[in-house]
């Protein structure tokens, strides 16, 4: 399409369930935290402009601990995902401190996004894989209406130290979503693979194809997002006022079932490591030490 590929990162996040600011936690010995490693693998697949959604207040201090470092190697601009302003109509419930929820972390990134974009949580390591694979569908694929994820195997992405939120696929025999489900309690039980729901624990078969928010799409999408967010906050806000959450994966699903664009679904054998919970660092760490000492990485990803 001839426009640099952007990647967003989704970083506004209050990580209550890590107890603090995981997203610039330190996974290695030289400070580096998921993100580097995101966006050195980013970088390396073809993509040219990283756009950061964090707060406000939080900006600062992600750019004295991450993003100056970054802003050397790349085009880097920052977003900002804060609880106003609204749509008209609508206000901020007395007591709501979370934000809005990921599908809203991308339309706070509209107006800095400059061509076909990816999304990525800011506390997921992605792979390399993953995202050369996105690279090259951005570069070749997309369209208005066709637009992929990277689909891993539910079983490579599992927390050893609690539940986890994870979008369901369904996919049909050609590789295109067919639709997709938030479920925000998926962990093991046992020896099986489950997802709470008010009706109890539900198997999940372990390879079922889940999303991690790597999202590719065409920056004409952006105007689904802003159509949709009005509905979350008319349809959804007020059975839960402080807590309901605008998905990422809403708008996909709104756009699959009404046949208004396509999916395709880029699956990946990379396994997913993340820090959704304080405990999961040692095992990151390891995971990165491994890594490096396999030449996959540098130690000093940045000199």
């Amino acid at each position: 399409m001839g426009q640099s590929l952007n990647l967003v990162v989704l970083a506004a996040g209050l990580g209550s369930r890590f107890g603090g600011l995981k997203q610039i936690a330190a996974v290695d010995a030289y400070g580096h935290a998921l993100i580097d490693y995101a966006v050195f693998d980013a970088l390396r697949a073809g993509f040219g402009r990283v756009v950061i959604v964090t707060t406000a207040a939080l900006e600062p201090e992600f750019h004295a601990r991450i993003g100056a470092r970054l802003a050397a190697h790349t085009d880097l601009v920052y977003a900002h995902q804060d609880l106003e302003p609204l749509p008209a109509g609508f206000s901020v419930p007395a007591g709501r401190e979370k934000p809005w929820g990921t599908a809203h972390a991308v339309l706070a990134a509209a107006d800095q996004v400059t061509g076909p974009f990816a999304t990525i949580n800011a506390d997921d390591f992605y792979g390399a894989d993953a995202l050369r694979a996105m690279a090259g569908f951005l570069a070749a694929d997309v369209a208005p209406d066709h637009h992929g994820l990277v689909g891993y195997r539910l079983d490579n992405t599992l927390s050893e130290h609690g539940e986890v939120a994870r979008g369901i696929c369904q996919a049909d025999a050609a590789g295109h979503l067919v639709g997709i489900t938030e479920h925000t309690r998926v962990g093991r039980s046992g020896d099986r693979i489950v997802t709470m729901t008010d009706q109890g624990a539900l198997p999940l078969d372990p390879a079922t194809i889940v999303s991690l928010n790597l999202w590719g799409f065409h920056p004409a999408v952006l105007d689904e997002f802003r159509a949709e967010f009005p509905a979350f906050l008319r349809d959804d806000l007020p059975a839960n006022p402080l807590r309901a959450e605008f998905y990422l994966p809403r708008v996909p699903d709104t756009l699959v079932t009404s046949g208004r664009a396509e999916f395709s679904v880029l699956a990946t054998p990379d396994r997913w490591y993340g820090v959704t919970y304080a405990d999961d660092l040692p095992l990151v760490r390891s995971a990165i030490a491994r890594l490096q000492a396999e030449g996959v990485y540098p130690d000093h990803l940045w000199e």
